[in-house]
């Protein structure tokens, strides 16, 4: 119980310091009013346009005002169309989950059986192209490989679309891009976590029972090397809406990510920070969720804390 208590005190801190160094990031990187009403603008306007949204007031009053709003459950509105900061995040969510959500599951069926396969026949060719396919996933950024999707399906081939959102075969080309640097970081620590295991005297003892390999895995060798593996997922999982951000640019996907990126062009404060603490939130909580899961499974753990 300590465990979980220590961990929720720190998570509650990380909020804190995501919130306030958004807050002050955004504010310093630039005039809302000059983004929104253009240098052109009449010197009076612009000052009417700071005071009616606060932005003559000292940063550490509009600071303090800001956290007590978001305790008291108000997120602002946008400087652009006067909505609900918070309601245009919520009604972006469902497209990035549309994505994000295929993608997740599509790294688990790729990343954890490439790995164990790896683990199993370590140091032969077919470890070395697993672990080579999978440094080049891990390593290629997600704007290339999805630009690289485009050029071979969209442009070449003309097999699926390019970017948009009309139909579930726009969807394909991002999820794949997705789900790629997945897989292949989860491949890898799948690898190590299994070949810790497999060292083991009772997984010797397993096969010297003349237990199948597939037998071996799922009863013996996958359960002890579960932690490692949870916690890359959890971190996966808690990380759904913000891996989407470079994705949703390159396809055009209307999600939260391309919220974020238009809201931070356009210097729309309340919005840019509503999505940046429902992505906070979501990590936060992946990774407590992560944590008590570990106490439940791991008795080093329980016995330590």
């Amino acid at each position: 119980m300590n465990y979980l208590l220590t961990r929720s005190a720190r998570s509650g801190l990380t909020v804190l310091l995501v919130v306030t160094f958004t807050f002050f990031i955004l504010r310093m990187s630039g005039d809302p009013a000059m983004m929104i009403l253009s240098a052109d603008a009449p010197p009076e306007a612009i000052e009417a346009f700071r005071q009616s949204w606060g932005l003559d007031a000292p940063l550490s009053h509009q600071y303090f005002g800001y956290l007590g709003n978001i305790l008291a459950g108000n997120f602002g509105v946008s400087m652009r169309n006067g909505a609900s900061a918070m309601s245009l995040v919520l009604e972006a969510i469902p497209a990035t989950l549309a994505i994000t959500l295929p993608a997740f599951v599509l790294k688990l069926l790729l990343g954890i059986p490439a790995g164990v396969f790896a683990a199993f026949h370590r140091n032969t060719w077919v470890d070395r192209l697993i672990m080579s396919f999978s440094v080049a996933g891990h390593s290629m950024p997600s704007f290339v490989l999805g630009v690289l999707l485009v050029l071979i399906f969209a442009v070449s081939l003309g097999w699926l679309p390019s970017g948009g959102y009309a139909s579930w075969g726009h969807a394909i080309l991002p999820i794949i891009t997705l789900s790629i640097g997945g897989a292949a970081v989860l491949a890898r620590y799948t690898r190590s976590a299994m070949l810790e295991v497999l060292g083991q005297p009772y997984i010797r003892a397993a096969s010297a029972k003349g237990l199948s390999w597939r037998h071996v895995v799922i009863r013996h060798a996958l359960p002890n090397a579960a932690a490692p593996i949870l916690t890359i997922t959890g971190l996966m999982l808690g990380a759904l809406i913000a891996g989407a951000v470079v994705v949703e640019s390159v396809f055009s996907w209307p999600g939260v990510g391309r919220l974020i990126v238009s809201a931070v062009a356009n210097r729309d404060l309340a919005v840019v920070q509503a999505a940046l603490l429902l992505v906070t939130f979501s990590m936060v909580g992946a990774n407590l969720l992560v944590d008590a899961l570990n106490v439940m499974i791991d008795p080093k753990i329980r016995s330590s804390k």
